[in-house]
């Protein structure tokens, strides 16, 4: 029997992806700059937006692969605050760097690089927000919208935004402006949204993880039902559950969302480009499905696994053996600067702070750009 390993599917997508374009530029948007990335090609523009705390990088692991498929124009970009984009300098106010101010910074950037029609989305977590928000802006240049474990407003009760205000936001420092920014104006964000429909004639695949990580079971029900709800509410809407995968499902199942990333786009062409599409993406999926496998093969017990075991017992206030699988997961992923976080904040909920400092200190080492942690750790010690 002839054994084929696919390489030849790698082949036949490398000269198309070398010779894409790539675009990573600061654009000013009235005074001050904000990040943008652009690999350039033909068809409907996919605008990618991260979650809270996260930069345009989170998307890189993805990028090639989908264009080597679907020969679009991918865009990733940094938030005012985040990654290489600045704050605008002329804003005083907490309460001017909200979503508003945010949503129209996206649009003066698009615009200027020429983006500012057709699109497709690809929200994560809060973005989820920003996409409701453009979307009912633009709502016929929109074509289609995947959600990956994205945000909905149906979920952010008056009870729950009060629980997060007890927690408080990250201090107010030059390394962390936009996650203050974002914690401080999370509030009107909720309530803003909550005035506005989200388009009903764009579709949507909404991704979404079936693994609680953390919350109390009263908040991972309306969670739950405000996904089922979503959907349930308009024809042109369909939920996928990533089965094995956290809230990082981009990270989690790569496969999963480029595939549905791929769908989408193909519902943008006509018969014959779609027909053209559907080949090259039966043959991405199944260097994927390989790819996979090797993956799962390689890693029968996974940082993310693990991870989420963890958080599993701290859920069920069992903080002995959640500390347990935390401190096992830094052991054999010593090189991981988000095992670490995780222990760290574990630590801190166990009101075990010299740990967590340690911690958290030892995640920002293994990833400066860690602002996140770096917000928590600076909260710490200033307590």
């Amino acid at each position: 029997m002839r054994r084929f390993h696919f390489k030849f599917f790698l082949i036949l997508f490398l000269p198309f992806t070398m010779h894409a374009q790539t675009l990573d530029t600061l654009v000013d948007v009235g005074g001050y700059r904000m990040h943008f990335k652009i690999i350039k090609g033909e068809g409907t523009p996919i605008l990618f937006e991260s979650g809270a705390d996260s930069d345009g990088t989170v998307w890189d692991h993805l990028l090639n692969k989908i264009h080597t498929v679907t020969g679009t124009t991918l865009i990733t970009y940094d938030r005012s605050g985040f990654g290489k984009s600045e704050v605008n300098p002329s804003l005083k106010n907490d309460s001017d760097f909200g979503i508003i101010n945010g949503i129209k910074e996206l649009e003066t950037g698009l615009s200027k690089l020429g983006y500012n029609k057709d699109l497709i989305l690809v929200p994560h977590s809060y973005g989820g927000f920003y996409t409701q928000l453009y979307a009912s802006r633009h709502p016929d240049n929109v074509k289609y919208i995947i959600r990956i474990d994205a945000n909905l407003v149906a979920h952010y009760t008056d009870e729950v935004l009060q629980m997060m205000g007890a927690q408080g936001v990250p201090p107010k420092t030059p390394e962390t402006l936009g996650s203050y920014y974002l914690g401080t104006t999370y509030p009107e964000t909720v309530k803003l949204l909550r005035t506005i429909n989200f388009p009903s004639n764009v579709p949507v695949i909404d991704i979404t993880s079936p693994i609680n990580r953390g919350f109390p079971d009263f908040y991972w029900t309306l969670v739950q039902n405000a996904h089922k709800n979503f959907v349930d509410a308009e024809s042109n809407r369909v939920q996928l559950i990533a089965e094995g995968s956290g809230h990082n499902i981009h990270l989690d199942n790569p496969g999963l969302v480029i595939n549905a990333i791929i769908k989408a786009y193909a519902q943008t062409l006509n018969e014959n480009d779609k027909n053209v599409l559907l080949e090259k993406a039966l043959d991405n999926a199944i260097v994927l499905a390989i790819a996979a496998k090797k993956t799962e093969t390689e890693n029968k017990h996974s940082e993310s696994d693990l991870n989420d075991w963890a958080y599993t017992f701290l859920r069920n206030e069992e903080s002995e053996k959640a500390l347990a699988i935390f401190k096992l997961n830094t052991m054999l992923f010593p090189d991981s600067f988000n095992a670490f976080d995780s222990y760290g904040e574990a630590l801190l909920l166990s009101n075990n702070k010299p740990d967590a400092i340690k911690m958290y200190e030892k995640s920002i080492a293994l990833n400066p750009e860690n602002e996140n942690g770096k917000a928590v750790l600076l909260k710490i010690k200033r307590e």
